[in-house]
């Protein structure tokens, strides 16, 4: 009898978590055991040292194309969900190969027999997992906004300046720096427009800038010791290159070529209809200072689409929401699995954490023997400033870990299932009950935009409102047709004080994902 076939996928995110105990040598070991016990022979074992936030590993990639080729191949053996993925997209790519997955560490197999449980519970661990990263990306965003609060750019300086990668602060460039303060000379003088300064740099210092940079440089107050970041501005600690008033005066020349712009009508449904016939953007105009009808642009020539009041536009997008509903049972049901998962999810952490905790009590070890031989002079004054620096880095990356693991956070991130939850089945019932700009608001949250015809509307939902709105559409939530079908509306009864202010679900062929998205209120 010929033995069962199956690939083997390994996987950490750095060469530093290689060396810290996160052993692929560890993985590999535990998979070939597994694959020992259910007697399955292993032809290909796919190693990879990349972070799996994004999709197009180099490994990852090369295991689909070996599963595409030999389809007598179809079991695949990973450590446990986040090791083989933390993206949607390899997780559709590997589901539509076919395959069967053994998570070894988490004692699942996945495969598109799995029963709806099981893939439920998977994807909402593939949604923390993705989740981890996202929250890893948020805490590297944070030392950059303190950073920026200290006075340091966080980011590459604008042209004329350069990063001392000794002193780690910014300096004028010798050369590059001379050029940008005649650009603010040449400018300020009045007697250039952009497109003229272009190319009287170009013939001058033989350095080209084009229009649109120039245009940034001239607005940008890093020049006068300033610098914007995350939408706010704050007192930087780089040299001037340039004066306050030589800066204003240049403000000045360049806000009198602006044109003026002027300020639309408050109209709540403008820019989220398309035509249906032409594809033209449907805008709005007022009429008699106070009717607004929506109509084809028309910029592809004469259009078809006839006018709408305002009044109409509106009920029409409100019919749309009543596609947005989840059963109760199955909100019940996802409510259960939900207390399950955060039950796992803080026991997972709590390991992690103490993880954490020895790794930091080591890095202490090491910090306080090495001190003792600088005071006993068997090491450097030199390299315990080196590794003193390098330690310290390493501790704030430990502790910035730890406190991403907060149980608060796990909590709050499950409430936000919840609401989620409760905004997809009452969408409509609260869209009744709103003004018009509230209205609007609620749409955004759930479309992203419509395509409009003479009688229909054709919506294009958000995720994860869009498979929320198709498996209402099929009634797939239990798996299968129910052969007494019922109406799927919401409830009248409003949500009184529902804030949602993540939307974490997405539904897809079946199963729950994590998504992050604006909330309403």
């Amino acid at each position: 009898m010929t033995p069962r076939t199956a690939v083997l996928y390994a996987r950490v995110s750095s060469r530093e978590q290689r060396e810290e105990g996160f052993s692929i040598e560890a993985q590999v070991k535990l998979l070939r055991a597994a694959a020992l016990k259910e007697g399955l022979e292993i032809v290909r074992e796919f190693i990879e040292v990349e972070s799996a936030k994004a999709a197009g590993r180099k490994e990852f990639t090369e295991m689909v194309n070996y599963l595409k080729r030999n389809r007598s191949c179809r079991i695949l053996l990973a450590e446990k969900t986040d090791r083989l993925y933390r993206n949607f997209r390899d997780a559709v790519t590997l589901e539509d190969l076919d395959l069967k997955i053994n998570f070894v560490k988490e004692n699942e197999w996945l495969s598109k027999d799995s029963k709806s449980q099981a893939k439920l519970m998977h994807d909402i661990r593939l949604a923390m997992a993705r989740n981890y990263s996202e929250n890893l990306r948020e805490e590297v965003k944070k030392g950059m906004c303190e950073k920026a609060s200290q006075g340091t750019y966080p980011g590459r300086p604008p042209f004329g300046y350069r990063n001392n990668a000794g002193t780690r602060t910014i300096e004028i460039h010798p050369e590059k720096g001379a050029i940008a303060l005649r650009v603010f000379e040449m400018y300020a003088s009045g007697r250039y427009s952009l497109l003229g300064l272009s190319k009287e740099l170009k013939h001058v210092t033989g350095t080209r800038i084009s229009k649109t940079n120039l245009h940034k440089m001239i607005l940008n107050p890093f020049y006068i010791g300033k610098f914007e970041w995350s939408g706010q501005t704050y007192q930087g600690t780089q040299p001037h290159l340039i004066s306050p008033d030589l800066y204003a005066q240049a403000q000045a020349v360049l806000n009198g070529h602006n044109r003026p712009t002027y300020s639309k009508h408050a109209i709540p449904f403008r820019g989220m209809l398309t035509c249906a016939y032409c594809g033209c953007a449907v805008t709005a105009e007022v009429k008699k200072h106070q009717y607004v009808y929506h109509r084809c642009t028309g910029y592809k020539g004469p259009c078809g689409l006839p006018r709408f009041r305002e009044q109409e536009i509106a009920d029409r997008l409100g019919h749309v929401l009543e596609n947005v509903c989840i059963p109760e049972e199955v909100v019940r049901a996802i409510g259960a699995s939900l207390q399950q998962v955060h039950v796992k999810m803080r026991n997972q952490a709590a390991q992690e954490r103490s993880g954490l905790e020895r790794q930091l009590a080591a890095l202490h070890g090491h910090m306080d023997a090495a001190y003792t031989d600088k005071l006993d002079g068997k090491i450097s004054e030199e390299f315990w400033q080196r590794k003193q620096a390098d330690w310290q880095t390493e501790e704030l990356r430990i502790k910035s870990l730890t406190a991403s693991l907060e149980e608060g956070q796990t909590t709050e991130r499950l409430l936000s299932v919840q609401r989620t939850l409760e905004l997809a089945q009452r969408a409509h019932s609260l869209y009744v009950t709103r003004k018009p700009a509230e209205q609007a608001e609620l749409l955004k949250i759930v479309l992203l935009n419509c395509s409009i015809d003479d009688v229909s509307l054709y919506p294009t939902y958000r995720k994860p409102f869009d498979l929320i709105a198709k498996r209402a559409k099929y009634e797939e939530w239990s798996g299968r047709r129910d052969s007494n079908p019922r109406p799927s509306a919401p409830k009248a009864d409003a949500l009184p004080g529902c804030a949602t202010p993540r939307l974490p679900l997405r539904l897809y062929r079946g199963t729950v994902y994590l998504c992050d998205l604006t909330g309403f209120q």
